[in-house]
C-alpha cells in the first residue's frame, strides 16, 4: 500500500492501477493509497475453487456482487479480472462477469493465468467473450509459461480484447508476462499501429528494470537483448553493412538501439573491416585477411574474442605503436566489516598523471567508481554491462570479468582475468577504456607506396 500510495503521489499522467482481492479490506487499502483505479481479482475456474477457495460457485458470485459495489460505491474505477479464466467454465465464467457488469465493473479481464492458451484458442475465447459483452472493454492479461504471451496477446487484441496487460522485460510470476517491448514493437512496427508510446526510450527503460530488480535481461531476448541488434557472423554483418534490412526487422533506433558489429568464430572480413574503419585504422586487403585469421582463430579455441582482443591482433598485424591513452600505476583499496570500502588510485592519462578516490558498496564498486570519477574529467564513459564468472573452483580461483563501456554511442567490449576480482575488473575497465579512447584516424603509414 505504500509503494502504491507514493507513486500516486508523483502527480503523474498516468492512471494508478491497484491489483486487489474481492475483499473489502483489500479495496479500503487501495482507497488509502490514493490509486484511482483497481483490478478486482476473483478465481473462476474449478479448480481454484475446489483446491483453494475450497468454496462453491456461488459464494464467488456473492464475492464479486459486494466487492465491485463496494468499490463502484467509493468511487473506483473497477477492472475485473477472473483468475484462471482460460480453464473456467466458460458458462460460469459469463455469468461472473455478468454480475461484475450489473454491479458497476467498467472493465472485464479474463486471465490466462497459467499460460495455457495458444494463438488460436485466445482468438475464439475473446471472440465468443466479445458477442457476450460487446459494449464492455475487455482485457488480455497473459502469461508466458509455454513461450506464448505476445502471440496470445496479439490474437487476444484480434479477437476483441480493447486493453492488454505488459511488464517492461515480460517480468512477472513464473516465466513472466507478455512483454512491454515485444508487444509495442508488434504492434507498431508490423500492424502499423500508432500508440502514445516513446518507441525510443524502451531500451533505455529495460536497462533501468533490469538494475533496479536485479532481474538480468538474456543477451538474445527479443528487442532489448544486448543481442538484439549485434551481428558477428560474416553472411549476416556484410548484408547489414550492405543494407541493415537484409538482417533487421527494425531499425535498432526504434528501441533506442545501436547497431553492433562485432567479433567471433563466426565473423567475417566485412565486418572486422568495419569494426577497424570505425577506430580510424585503414589496413590493407592483406592486413584484414590476416586479421580475419587470427580472430578465427582464437574463436575455434572457444575464446571470446573482444573488442580489445580485436584491437591488440590489428595493431600487432598493422604493426602499430601499442602506446595506451591511459595506464594505471597504483591502487589501493581498503574494506572492512567497519570500513566503508574506499578505493584510490593513480592512472597516466595521454603523459598526465591522474589522483582519484572514491567509495562504493563494495571494493569493486569503489575500484570502478574511482577509475570512473579519473576518466570522466576527460571523457564521460557509461558501464553497460558488469559480469564476473569463476575459471576454475577453490578460494584463489581465478576470475574473469567481462564489461562492455558505451561513449558517444561507440561500444567496446573487453575482459581480464586475475585470482584478485578487483584488479580483473580495473584491468578489463582499462583495455575497455583505451579500445574507446583509441583514435588511429591522424596515424600515417607507407606500406607498399601507400598512405593510410
Amino acid at each position: 500500500m505504500e509503494a502504491v500510495k507514493r507513486i500516486s503521489s508523483l502527480g503523474l499522467r498516468s492512471k494508478i492501477c491497484s491489483m486487489a482481492r474481492v475483499l473489502i479490506k483489500d479495496i479500503d487499502a487501495v482507497l488509502k493509497s490514493g490509486a484511482t483505479h483497481i483490478n478486482l481479482v476473483v478465481p473462476t475456474s474449478d479448480i481454484h475453487l475446489k483446491y483453494k477457495l475450497k468454496r462453491p460457485r456461488e459464494y464467488v458470485l456473492k464475492l464479486v456482487e459486494e466487492a465491485v459495489g463496494y468499490a463502484k460505491d467509493h468511487g473506483l474505477y473497477v477492472e475485473l479480472s477472473a483468475e484462471d479464466a482460460t480453464r473456467s467454465d466458460m458458462g460460469f465464467l459469463c455469468e461472473v462477469f455478468r454480475k461484475g457488469v450489473e454491479c458497476g465493473a467498467d472493465r472485464l479481464c479474463p486471465c490466462d493465468t497459467v499460460g495455457i492458451m495458444t494463438p488460436e484458442r485466445i482468438y475464439n475465447f475473446f471472440s465468443e467473450l466479445k458477442k457476450e459483452f460487446e459494449d464492455v472493454p475487455l482485457s488480455a492479461h497473459c502469461h508466458d509459461d509455454l513461450g506464448l504471451a505476445t502471440a496470445n496477446t496479439l490474437f487476444a487484441v484480434m479477437g476483441g480484447a480493447d486493453e492488454v496487460h505488459v511488464t517492461v522485460n515480460g517480468l512477472g510470476e513464473r516465466a513472466g508476462n507478455a512483454a512491454l517491448e515485444e508487444v509495442a514493437v508488434l504492434f507498431k512496427a508490423v500492424y502499423g499501429l500508432e500508440m502514445n508510446l516513446k518507441t525510443q526510450l524502451l531500451y533505455e527503460t529495460s536497462r533501468i528494470v533490469s538494475r533496479l530488480t536485479g532481474v538480468l535481461v538474456q543477451p538474445n531476448k527479443a528487442i532489448v537483448g544486448e543481442n538484439a541488434f549485434t551481428h558477428e557472423s560474416g553472411i549476416h554483418t556484410h548484408g547489414v553493412l550492405a543494407y541493415a534490412m537484409t538482417y533487421e526487422p527494425i531499425p535498432p533506433e526504434m528501441v533506442g538501439f545501436k547497431r553492433r558489429i562485432t567479433v567471433g568464430k563466426h565473423a567475417g572480413t566485412h565486418g572486422i573491416k568495419a569494426i577497424l574503419e570505425s577506430w580510424g585504422l585503414k589496413p590493407t586487403e592483406e592486413q584484414v585477411k590476416e586479421i580475419f585469421r587470427r580472430v578465427k582463430e582464437l574463436g575455434d579455441k572457444g575464446k571470446k574474442v573482444t573488442d580489445a582482443n580485436l584491437l591488440s591482433i590489428a595493431e600487432t598485424v598493422m604493426n602499430l605503436p601499442k602506446e595506451k591513452r591511459i595506464t594505471l600505476k597504483e591502487l589501493t583499496v581498503v574494506c572492512g566489516n567497519r570500513v566503508t570500502p574506499t578505493a584510490s588510485l593513480r592512472l597516466e592519462i595521454d603523459g598526465k598523471e591522474v589522483i582519484e578516490a572514491s567509495t562504493g558498496v563494495g571494493p569493486v564498486d569503489a575500484a570502478i567508481n574511482a577509475m570512473r570519477k579519473a576518466v570522466d574529467s576527460i571523457e564521460p564513459i557509461k558501464l553497460e554491462k558488469y559480469s564476473v564468472e569463476a575459471i576454475e573452483g577453490g578460494t584463489d580461483a581465478v576470475v574473469q570479468v567481462s564489461v562492455l563501456l558505451e561513449k558517444d554511442g561507440k561500444r567496446a567490449s573487453a575482459m581480464a582475468a586475475n585470482e584478485d576480482i578487483v584488479m580483473a575488473s580495473v584491468e578489463a575497465l582499462l583495455s575497455g577504456l583505451n579500445v574507446l579512447l583509441s583514435n588511429y584516424s591522424n596515424f600515417e603509414r607507407n606500406d607498399e607506396g601507400k598512405d593510410f
